[in-house]
């Protein structure tokens, strides 16, 4: 067995040295700087991530895997203010499902059920979240008070 010091610079050092390693592998036009056109594209793809129930999750780049059926996207961010939209939205396909019955759309109800089906996901998700949020948990920090005040019968540590 053996024993090491490694003190902060080196690790530093090593990353860096790491860092230079990477970046000679890659190509050097990937190192140029960004054009404000190139910010603006940046930035506006979060203000585009703003949607009806909340907001979309997916990264920068990647499109929208269902088209837009936020309802039914894993990565969609639902505000608990949205919650009475999500209700909506959740009678609005059941009344549906009833109507494609009635009807015979047997192509429309497979695709309703699976968007109620994550609708009633995203409730109960939201209803635990609502749940959680109000209930504040105690660490017994002590007050300022509690720290400064001192009374006759405090003794003092050796010094």
């Amino acid at each position: 067995m053996g024993y090491a010091a490694i003190y902060p610079t080196d690790a530093i050092e090593a990353h860096r040295a790491f860092i230079a390693r990477c970046r000679a592998l890659r190509p050097v036009e990937e190192y140029r700087a960004v054009t404000p056109g190139e910010w603006d594209e940046f930035f506006g793809h979060f203000e585009r991530r703003k949607v009806a129930l909340g907001d979309c999750g997916r990264a920068y780049g990647t499109d929208c895997a269902h088209e837009h059926a936020c309802v039914r996207c894993s990565v969609l961010i639902v505000h608990a203010t949205e919650r009475p939209r999500l209700v909506e939205i959740r009678n609005n396909l059941l009344s549906r499902i009833l109507e494609a019955e009635r009807e015979g759309w047997l192509g429309e109800i497979e695709g309703l059920q699976s968007s109620l089906t994550h609708a009633e996901e995203k409730l109960a998700q939201l209803d635990a979240q609502i749940a959680r949020k109000p209930t504040a948990v105690d660490l017994g920090v002590p007050t300022f008070r509690d720290i400064t005040a001192r009374t006759p019968t405090t003794t003092r540590p050796p010094e």
